[in-house]
């Protein structure tokens, strides 16, 4: 079977046709960097009329890359959320027309658990899956143990890893996307100069909390450390935190691979020492091909025909849901 995914709940518009077997025919991703990039983050109302402009084409293209007609289509997967609400009913509503039109089954699809599955997308899956997703909107510690069972073991209590890098660039007048950014500049910072604080949550718990680290950073700038040498010290403290919730959860569930996805995991710096880290312990690290990390749809199709094989059905009403939680049934 091959699946259509369609991603539209930030500001990227995103296509993508995926077989059974996890193998990308053909993938499509619409970005809105530079849309945004005046404001220092994503405007709701643009983003959404964004994706109107540039869904159709975005579609078209990923067919064209598949090599596939549409009569070779057997299912539709979408995001319904979390997300910006215009902008998932830009998707959603594009996605439960064209499955309508094509007389085709339909599957909703939870974004944040989507990231995960990116990274079996030409890998095998293997239940029970643990997987640290670190994302612009949500950083969570996710146990798979089914593609309907997924089990929350810790998430953020305040700003999410992602959202964390962007207000901490913003801060030190790096801009938009903040990520990449800071990960730049700390190649030539030295963390040991502008150190910041250790973020501690309940004792025993899993959750994570980047807002303090936030302000810690912004602080220190205002003191007068170089922005390098923050930015250095924030991924080091990032890493940290990452690294201290997931040795726990591994401890926890006896797990022996960990995958991380999420647009946070496209860091180069956070890839590299959590899988030397983490192999100091026997555990091997799963992340996805670098182009599947950030927002996409193939990994909308990769969830969705998951769960269709465990019997999944959206109804035709299905709705966008902006708030909706990794641990909701």
């Amino acid at each position: 079977m091959i699946c259509l995914g369609i991603e539209s709940s930030c500001d990227e518009t995103a296509a993508a046709l995926v077989t059974d077997e996890g193998r990308v025919l053909g993938s499509s991703v619409a970005s809105q960097i530079d849309l945004h990039e005046a404001f220092g983050g994503v405007v709701p109302e643009v983003a959404a009329r964004r994706h109107l402009e540039r869904l159709s084409p975005t579609v078209l293209h990923a067919f064209q890359e598949a090599g596939i007609a549409a009569k070779d289509v057997g299912l539709v997967a979408v995001t319904r959320g979390p997300g910006l609400a215009g902008a998932l009913m830009v998707g959603l509503s594009f996605a439960k027309a064209y499955a309508f039109a094509r007389d085709l089954p339909l599957v909703g699809v939870n974004h944040v658990v989507a990231h995960a599955y990116a990274a079996f997308l030409g890998a095998d899956l293997c239940y029970p899956e643990l997987a640290l997703i670190a994302s612009g909107g949500h950083t969570v510690l996710l146990q798979l143990h089914a593609a309907q069972e997924v089990e929350v073991l810790g998430r953020s209590r305040d700003d999410a890893a992602g959202e964390a890098f962007d207000k901490v660039a913003r801060a030190l007048g790096l801009g938009y996307p903040g990520g990449p950014l800071i990960e730049r500049i700390a190649r030539d910072g030295d963390s040991r100069r502008a150190p910041l604080p250790e973020v501690r949550t309940f004792e025993g718990s899993l959750d994570f909390s980047f807002s303090g680290l936030k302000t810690a950073a912004q602080q220190r700038f205002l003191a007068g450390a170089q922005a390098a040498d923050i930015a250095a010290a924030f991924q080091e403290s990032v890493l940290s935190q990452l690294l201290s919730r997931t040795r726990t959860a591994l401890e926890r569930t006896g797990a022996r691979r960990l995958v991380f996805a999420g647009g946070v995991s496209a860091n180069g710096f956070l890839r590299r020492r959590l899988a030397e880290e983490l192999a100091k312990s026997g555990v091997e690290l799963l992340v996805p091909p670098l182009r599947y990390s950030t927002d996409n749809a193939a990994m909308i199709a990769r969830l969705g025909l998951a769960l269709y094989a465990a019997g999944e059905r959206s109804p035709e009403d299905l709705n966008a849901e902006p708030v909706i939680h990794p641990f909701k049934p």
